[in-house]
């Protein structure tokens, strides 16, 4: 019930709150849950045409929590969205970007869920995200592309995509993100957010899965602000019965962490692409070397160091784990339907990743997956040395929608080799190389701390003269969420991004 003291917030003033912020209003008694929940529907009504981040509106769910919210939580009263993809959503559609699934509900509530409505979040409504989350931008032919606030001709990046848009453009301060490949940091980088994948086992993934891709996938949100990642961390952390991962609870809660000082660090950086016919563009680079002089002014010491890893990392180690798990996906999609997937159930890139997946054998996907283990050793010695490793997160800027869709030529070839046979030819050929090198030469870092399990965060720490967010990526120990926190909350006192908003 509203009292005399609370008052109905403007657009304007909310979007000045983090989440943290929006709670103490909360308890404050200065503004009610409703009132929130009720700016932030106003709010995506105005600016989700234009940018479709929201592809499920759900007001009246989230109305109907307002009446369940636990008394003394965390983020009691404050607006907050799921992605369409692995966030089960008891009695709510959840597509996860495909059409096969276009009927599908969820009949529980995914464990992080639970513990994102015991934090007191109030969901009310679910993201973009292409289809399975399978590619580094969000444009799903079941939902039409996200738009980047910041340029609505460019891409959200994904697969969090649309999680990213409605942050960046101040529907919510903070919406649900997963990441298997980049797809955290990715469209944090590109809608100008931070974004920290957490450490493999630090988050449940339960009762669903207990690992994701192979172990590649971890789960948390993108925030506005770094202190509302590290308390969202701490409502969510902690395994949960049967997981096949664990990790230690931390030292302290990880909301502690950004008052601390990160001490001295010595920070490995580079700049270097994985394929040698590829380079970084230099407004990425740029973002690095402007992040170099800030860490160096800030005490830490910096060394430039080649890429410790080949291409082939990309091309063939993960891009094999990719395919391989793209074909359970139809499996499961096959005993969905109750019938074999057909070809119109999913996206042409899905089928023929698919495809390429059931052609592989088991002895194919278990040489790469053991040479995982080979790249988290490569990195565990890197971190003798150094605390934490620096990149570009992406390559270039956002790119333009589309960009990265087939091309003619591409379909065609996809399509002409639609049969077993066909399909063992092109495994053995170039071509996969060529397809890979197109796409991970936009993400040749991301994906490598999936792989090993690694915390790794994306900081928006640069703008390009036209005005697109370039991401820096920080890279630490397995484990060690707690110093990236700490140097992120650093960074973000030392060069803060909080109030730059885009233009909508």
């Amino acid at each position: 019930m509203q009292t005399s003291s609370t008052r109905t917030l403007s657009f304007a003033e909310y979007v000045q709150h983090d989440a943290t912020s929006l709670a103490e209003l909360v308890r404050k008694g200065e503004v009610t849950p409703a009132e929130l929940l009720e700016t932030a529907v106003t709010r995506a009504e105005v600016v989700n045409p234009k940018i479709n981040a929201i592809v499920q509106p759900l007001y009246d769910h989230g109305r109907a929590l307002l009446d369940k919210l636990p008394a003394d939580a965390p983020f009691r009263g404050v607006p907050f969205l799921l992605k369409d993809l692995e966030m089960d959503w008891e009695g709510t559609p959840m597509r996860s970007g495909s059409v096969a699934y276009r009927n599908h509900v969820s009949t529980r509530d995914s464990e992080v869920v639970k513990r994102f409505k015991a934090a007191g979040l109030v969901f009310f409504g679910k993201t973009n995200t292409p289809e399975f989350g399978l590619t580094p931008f969000t444009e799903a032919k079941l939902y039409g592309p996200a738009h980047n606030p910041w340029n609505l001709n460019h891409s959200t990046g994904g697969s969090s995509g649309g999680s990213a848009a409605a942050v960046a453009a101040g529907i919510v301060p903070a919406a649900t993100a997963t990441d298997g490949g980049g797809s955290i940091r990715i469209p944090a980088a590109c809608c100008g957010l931070f974004g920290m994948k957490p450490s493999r086992g630090r988050v449940t993934l339960g009762p669903r899965f207990g690992e994701a891709w192979s172990g590649a996938v971890a789960g948390l949100a993108v925030t506005r602000s770094v202190r509302d990642s590290a308390a969202l961390l701490d409502a969510i952390a902690g395994p949960s019965i049967g997981d096949p991962y664990y990790l230690p609870a931390p030292e302290r809660p990880f909301a502690e962490e950004v008052n601390r000082e990160p001490g001295r660090l010595r920070i490995a950086f580079t700049t270097q692409h994985p394929f040698p016919n590829q380079k970084v563009h230099a407004e990425c680079v740029k973002a690095i070397h402007e992040t170099v002089k800030l860490l160096e002014s800030l005490g830490h010491t910096l060394e430039e160091i080649a890429l410790p890893y080949t291409p082939d990392i990309l091309s063939r180690t993960f891009l094999t784990m990719v395919f391989g798990e793209t074909a359970a996906t139809l499996r499961e999609v096959s005993a969905y339907l109750n019938r074999p997937a057909r070809r119109s159930d999913v996206e042409l890139a899905t089928w023929t990743q698919a495809r390429i997946g059931e052609a592989y054998t088991a002895g194919d996907f278990a040489y790469q997956k053991r040479k995982w283990n080979d790249l988290s050793r490569t990195m565990g010695h890197l971190h003798e040395t150094y605390d934490v490793m620096l990149t570009p997160t992406l390559a270039r800027p956002p790119i333009r929608i589309g960009e990265l869709q087939p091309t003619a030529q591409e379909e065609k070839l996809i399509k002409l080799v639609d049969t077993l046979n066909g399909l063992r030819f092109l495994r053995n050929s170039k071509v996969i190389d060529q397809l890979a090198e197109k796409s991970f030469g936009y993400i040749p870092y991301t994906p490598i701390a999936n792989m090993t399990g690694q915390p790794s965060m994306s900081v928006p720490l640069h703008w390009t003269p036209d005005g697109l967010p370039i991401g820096s990526m920080f890279t630490g120990k397995l484990g060690d969420e707690a110093l990236l926190y700490r140097l992120a909350a650093q960074v973000e006192q030392a060069k803060p991004w909080f109030a730059k908003q885009p233009n909508l």
